[in-house]
């Protein structure tokens, strides 16, 4: 009896995190209703997922996507993926919708400096697209995207579909670490990049109207990646990503931010958002719901989420998210006029002991 009772007391936490995390497309579907926990959507290698809702009612999923094949095709490292959903559980790959090689301009600018950085690290790999995000503005779709060679590129679309031929900005883009849009109520488009900054642009989008400005919490960095910016009730949301420990790859891949009432501040002090949530992208899927985008980007294998909180965490990078696509869901709320962001999943919720900074 006592053996049975240490077997239920070691496997059932396993079980419940295999049934919690690996789930049946039906149970996909129930936790997403639920809208309580982390619902794991698929498994294909990906990092920086950027999720959408277009204006058919259509979610739109791309991200940073490399490897041998994607949906049994082979798999292009330079050019940005497409998925497809009407209910965030049910995706199809829809192809890419824009290649460096072949819409870029500057591609041979690409493949230089590639080079060049090739010979810094002393690494064979080719030419990759990093980051890409998709924001549909003032009737066109606008491409952004950074590569692993320092150059990044804007491209707009000459319509309302995601598809080539784009006008795209080539060598006047130039350098900007994760590259992301922000339209303000006024109609008025921002850069937001380089964790962080922000830059006004004319008002075609065609190019900068002024200079840059520099933003960020009020007490420390918002992070080292992943800026973006969300305008919620009367607050300005400046995102942030960075590791728990200020250390690089050390601790876990988390989501700060910070708030403001003016779009280039000042902000306050850098918040809390979500543990393992590093690089996400928080949206609102169709019933005003808040979702944020995650990934697995860790240095060990993943976690058991339910032993994780037990663990130091502080030699190296760790997580509990799965290879592929995990959707979070987040708790967001107006308190005494500021806003409030955090993870429902508790797995996701709280910082851990490892956290420098102390919420």
């Amino acid at each position: 009896m006592k053996r049975n009772l240490i077997f239920l007391i070691l496997i059932i936490p396993a079980f419940l995190n295999a049934q919690e995390y690996s789930q049946s497309k039906k149970d996909i579907k129930k936790s997403i209703e639920a809208h309580d926990k982390a619902v794991h959507i698929f498994h294909d290698w990906m990092r920086d997922p950027f999720i959408t809702l277009a204006p058919d009612g259509t979610y739109l999923l791309t991200a940073t996507q490399h490897g041998e094949t994607i949906d049994g095709r082979p798999c292009t490292n330079w050019a940005a993926p497409l998925y497809k959903s009407k209910n965030l559980a049910d995706w199809e790959f829809a192809g890419y919708y824009y290649d460096i090689s072949k819409d870029a301009a500057n591609y041979k600018d690409y493949l230089a400096r590639w080079g060049e950085r090739k010979k810094r690290i002393k690494k064979e790999e080719p030419l990759k697209l990093w980051a890409p995000e998709i924001h549909f503005i003032n009737g066109n779709w606008h491409v952004l995207h950074t590569s692993n060679s320092g150059l990044g590129n804007f491209a707009t679309t000459k319509g309302e579909k995601l598809e080539s031929p784009y006008k795209a900005w080539n060598e006047k883009f130039h350098r900007q670490h994760d590259p992301s849009l922000f339209q303000d109520d006024d109609g008025s488009v921002y850069l937001v990049s380089r964790a962080a900054q922000i830059q006004k642009l004319n008002k075609d989008l065609t190019g900068f109207d002024g200079e840059p400005i520099k933003i960020g919490p009020s007490n420390r960095k918002i992070g080292h990646e992943g800026a973006y910016i969300l305008k919620i009730g009367e607050k300005y949301v400046l995102f942030g990503t960075a590791w728990s420990t200020d250390k690089m790859r050390h601790g876990t891949y988390n989501l700060y931010y910070c708030t403001a009432d003016k779009v280039d501040g000042p902000y306050g002090e850098r918040k809390f958002a979500g543990r393992f949530l590093g690089h996400g992208t928080p949206f609102k899927d169709k019933q005003g719901r808040w979702w944020c985008t995650a990934f697995y980007n860790a240095n060990k294998p993943t976690l058991n989420p339910y032993e994780a909180p037990k663990m130091d965490l502080s030699d190296t990078a760790y997580t509990i998210n799965k290879q592929g696509l995990t959707i979070v869901p987040l708790e967001v709320n107006i308190v005494d006029g500021d806003v409030v962001i955090r993870a429902k999943d508790e797995h996701y919720r709280y910082p851990g002991e490892e956290e420098v900074q102390k919420f």
